[in-house]
């Protein structure tokens, strides 16, 4: 099926997706290696459509799914992260028999508003995820001390944690500490505030067995993650400065024990010389130390 072939599907036999989901092929979390390597496409429902200078670089949805068809097509990819509305396309699609998948739980804090960390849960429930063969749900998990719907994210957050332990599926809290200036949030890179967002974050539950952390490349990172014993992957972030010091970054906190792999978006599916599949192929090499043979596919360029 091709993406411009999905509103067809979509309004005439809307059926076929809850019957693809069932009959997705699904494979275990981690390979013997013990790592992950995932791609992450749930940005838009946030409304943060910016990459670098273009501030709707993501607007395009038939673009967005075409990059990820060439992300997914390399086997050394194990998998994506999205909502509902972009999984539902890529499983139409054909992209995710044999891979991993994690739905975005909660995208209630739009980038920008007034009630940004307010972040309710508006995606996926772990009832869904459980019902059609998803792997786990990612909660975005802001904590501003002077905000008070904070509270509310860690309590909701603190729910769909133990809901998904109870399915045994895995937990991927997204935790940063932030503070509001100029009308805009802002997360703080700092190592000590990521070690503070760590501590809250690992609390959040009665059960912490399925829990892993998404946290941001940053300076200090071996004392970081120093913090935790949860199993960690490394986000990307919106891409700034040369794709080569990036990818060195990713390869040094790579080693660190608690880190498991990378989940990275707009670093990969807009890189800076549009070659999706390069840059691609490069951070999977970087997580499993190889390049697994690539399958033949009509998206492998954009260019063509």
């Amino acid at each position: 099926m091709s993406v411009e072939g999905l509103t067809d599907i979509r309004a005439t036999a809307p059926e076929r997706v809850e019957q693809g989901w069932t009959a997705r092929r699904r494979r275990p979390l981690l390979r013997p290696d013990g790592r992950l390597m995932l791609v992450a496409a749930d940005h838009p429902a946030r409304a943060a459509l910016g990459v670098r200078d273009r501030p709707d670089a993501m607007a395009d949805r038939a673009d967005l799914l075409r990059r990820l068809l060439i992300a997914l097509a390399n086997p050394a990819v194990d998998g994506v992260l999205g909502t509902a509305d972009i999984l539902d396309d890529l499983l139409l699609l054909g992209a995710l028999d044999g891979k991993v998948v994690i739905g975005s739980m909660n995208r209630g804090g739009l980038q920008g508003s007034v009630f940004e960390l307010d972040d309710r849960f508006t995606g996926y429930t772990a009832a869904v995820l459980a019902a059609r063969g998803l792997d786990g749900g990612k909660m975005l998990t802001r904590i501003d001390p002077d905000d008070p719907a904070t509270v509310r994210t860690l309590e909701r957050s603190a729910q769909a944690i133990d809901q998904l332990a109870a399915q045994r599926l895995l937990a991927m809290v997204e935790p940063f500490w932030c503070r509001r200036s100029d009308g805009r949030v802002h997360n703080m890179l700092t190592p000590q505030a990521i070690i503070r967002s760590i501590t809250v974050a690992s609390g959040l539950g009665a059960d912490s067995s399925h829990t892993w952390l998404k946290l941001p490349v940053v300076e200090g990172l071996e004392q970081v993650m120093a913090a935790t014993t949860l199993p960690t992957l490394l986000l990307g972030g919106d891409p700034t400065g040369h794709p080569d010091d990036t990818y060195a970054a990713w390869g040094a906190a790579l080693a660190l024990p608690p880190v498991r792999g990378l989940i990275v978006g707009r670093a990969l599916l807009y890189p800076q010389d549009d070659d999706v599949a390069a840059a691609v192929a490069t951070a999977a090499e970087l997580v499993h130390g190889q390049q697994l043979p690539r399958q033949p596919d009509e998206t492998e360029s954009l260019h063509g």
